[in-house]
């Protein structure tokens, strides 16, 4: 079993969602979060003020899938969240040694 984390455009995330669904993955955690990266920031103006934008919206979406799924859904992400331009976000994948649904006592694959 396989963590993926993806760090998108918040504009994105149905496309991705609907991708990761027709894959077969039904479940995602959704966090807004703030960032930046090669980015660094852009200015704007408010009411006729500039002002410095550090940190830019972003979406951390988390999946847990099985490890024979993991490369479909970092390609399906990856495909789905490009736009080509800057800022288009990262994808981090990490092991899961165990897992348990609460409700049910389901371990490990079978509580995915």
């Amino acid at each position: 079993m396989k963590l993926v984390v993806a760090i998108i455009k918040p504009f994105k995330l149905d496309e991705v969602r609907q991708a990761l669904t027709a894959i077969g993955v039904h479940g995602m955690t959704v966090t807004e979060v703030k960032g930046y990266g090669r980015q660094k920031g852009h200015t704007e103006i408010y009411r006729g003020a500039e002002y410095v934008v550090n940190f830019l919206p972003k979406l951390r979406i988390e999946i847990a899938v099985a490890s024979d799924v993991t490369d479909k859904a970092v390609s399906v992400i990856t495909a789905t969240a490009r736009t080509g331009q800057i800022g288009d976000g990262k994808i981090f994948v990490t092991p899961i040694d165990h897992a348990l649904r609460i409700r049910t006592g389901e371990t490990d694959s079978d509580a995915l």
